[in-house]
C-alpha cells in the first residue's frame, strides 16, 4: 500500500479556493436571480396602468444590497436572460424579449443598474441611513427608467408619471423600508460566507 503523503502545494491550494470562491459567486448570482423571478409571481393588476405592482422592486434593491453592485447586477442580468430566452420569470410568469419593448421594460432593464447602485452605495459599511439612502436611489432608478419608457411609448411624460409612478409610491416607501431591514438583518451574516 503506497500512501503519498506529500504537502499540497501552496498553488493548488490557492486554485481550489478561489474555485470555491468562484462557485460561493456564481451561486449567489444565481440565487439573486431567482429571488427576483419569485417576487415577479406576486402580481397585483393597478387600475388605469399598463403596469402591476409586483415585489421585484423590493427583490432587486435586496439582492443588490446583499450581493454588492457587480454580483447584484450580474444576478439582474441573469434573470433577464432568463426571461428573455423564455422562462417564464417576468411578472406573472411572462416570457419573451417583446416584454423588454412592452409597458415593463423600461423598469425590466433598469433592474441590474439599480442593484448596482444599491449595492455600490453602500460598501462595506451599512448604516441604517446609508441602506435606506441607498434603497431609495436603487427605488429612484427603477421609476426613472420604467417612467422614461411609458414616456417613449406614450409621447407623454406627465401620462407616464401618472399611470407608471405615482401609484406606486406609498408602496415603494414600504419596500424601500423593508428591503433596508432585510439588508441590515441578513447583510452581516451573508458577508461572512461570501
Amino acid at each position: 500500500m503506497n500512501l503519498d503523503v506529500r504537502p499540497v502545494s501552496l498553488e493548488s491550494r490557492h486554485g481550489s479556493q478561489s474555485q470555491t470562491r468562484l462557485l460561493r459567486h456564481m451561486a449567489a448570482i444565481g440565487l439573486g436571480a431567482a429571488i427576483v423571478a419569485l417576487s415577479a409571481q406576486v402580481v397585483v393588476p393597478v387600475p388605469f396602468s399598463p403596469v402591476p405592482m409586483t415585489l421585484q422592486p423590493l427583490a432587486v434593491l435586496v439582492v443588490g444590497g446583499l450581493l454588492g453592485p457587480a454580483r447584484g447586477a450580474g444576478a439582474l442580468a441573469l434573470y433577464l436572460a432568463l426571461g428573455i430566452v423564455g422562462l417564464p420569470v417576468f411578472a406573472g410568469g411572462g416570457a419573451g424579449a417583446l416584454r423588454l419593448i412592452g409597458p415593463t421594460g423600461g423598469y425590466l432593464l433598469a433592474f441590474p443598474v439599480a442593484a448596482a447602485a444599491t449595492g455600490g452605495l453602500l460598501g462595506h459599511r451599512k448604516s441604517v441611513l446609508q441602506v435606506l439612502l441607498a434603497c431609495l436611489v436603487g427605488m429612484l432608478i427603477i421609476h426613472l427608467g420604467g417612467a422614461a419608457w411609458l414616456a417613449i411609448l406614450g409621447q407623454d411624460a406627465a401620462m407616464a408619471i401618472r399611470i407608471g409612478v405615482l401609484p406606486f409610491l406609498a408602496g415603494d416607501l414600504l419596500k424601500i423600508g423593508l428591503a433596508a431591514a432585510v439588508i441590515l438583518t441578513v447583510g452581516p451574516r451573508l458577508r461572512q460566507l461570501l
